[in-house]
């Protein structure tokens, strides 16, 4: 028992050693996505909007890659773990937030009274469900179903509101913007927050062998965003936001269905 009891805590000890070292490959990446969502504030104070948008989608990309390497180089710990969590407070919760109501509220602060004052509220409640996301993921990473989320991933809810800016800055200086803008940071924090799943796509493997068919998808889905990036992004992004609560509902329409027709 003694002996056995010895040897677990000997082969424990390494494991707890190595969750606790900071690696650099994977940081980077993180650091990178920290970066973005920094310069796309920079960028919306001194009215770069479509720099401030593509800096939010960079982000995403890079936050998208740190856990990947960290899985391929078994590089993953719990720094990088708390550390990746600040960079998206940072990067697909304060940076959109003010990105939006830089671009959609403050130029109608003087004209429009309230009615702008309430885009600073609005944009603190995205940033708030944003950071309350990441705490719950935090918590419940491990008896999540790896399949799905719990509530819309916060890069996806900052990418919708980056590529709405992107796609209306023509409209810029217009006061109806302030009403899509308004319906997408509540919207994106209520989903956020709320337990509605959505696919994560982690299933996906990139390292095992597809009929060729599906390779001819990739340089296609790529042309299809080049055609508009702020629209097919914004479209994207919109379909996906609107995925969880719309699938949400009719499995619960079938199950319903399926009591109610049962014998």
């Amino acid at each position: 028992m003694g002996g056995s009891s010895h040897s677990s805590s000997s082969e424990a000890e390494p494991n707890l050693r190595r969750k606790r070292r900071i690696y650099l490959l994977p940081n980077l990446f993180t650091t990178a996505a920290l970066f973005g969502g920094f310069y796309a504030i920079i960028a919306a104070l001194n009215v770069h909007y479509i720099h401030a948008a593509v800096a939010i989608f960079f982000a995403a990309v890079m936050d998208g890659l740190d856990g990947r390497v960290a899985r391929w180089t078994q590089t993953a710990t719990e720094f990088g773990k708390e550390y990746d969590s600040l960079s998206d407070v940072v990067a697909f919760g304060l940076a959109p937030a003010i990105v939006l109501y830089r671009w959609a509220f403050v130029p109608f602060l003087h004209e429009t009274g309230d009615v702008a004052r309430w885009g600073w509220l609005a944009a603190f409640f995205y940033t708030a469900a944003a950071a309350l996301r990441l705490a719950r993921f935090n918590i419940r990473s491990q008896v999540l179903d790896k399949r799905y989320f719990q509530g819309l991933p916060s890069p996806a809810a900052a990418g919708l509101m980056a590529s709405l800016v992107w796609l209306l800055v023509p409209w810029s200086n217009e006061p109806w913007t302030m009403i899509p803008a308004g319906l997408v940071t509540l919207g994106g924090g209520v989903l956020m927050v709320s337990p509605i799943p959505y696919y994560s796509f982690k299933d996906l493997s990139l390292s095992e062998h597809v009929r060729f068919r599906w390779a001819i998808v990739i340089p296609l889905l790529l042309i299809v965003i080049a055609i508009s990036p702020p629209k097919m992004l914004f479209a994207f992004l919109f379909c996906y936001a609107l995925s969880g609560p719309v699938v949400g509902l009719w499995r619960r329409l079938f199950r319903r269905r399926r009591s109610g027709f049962s014998p």
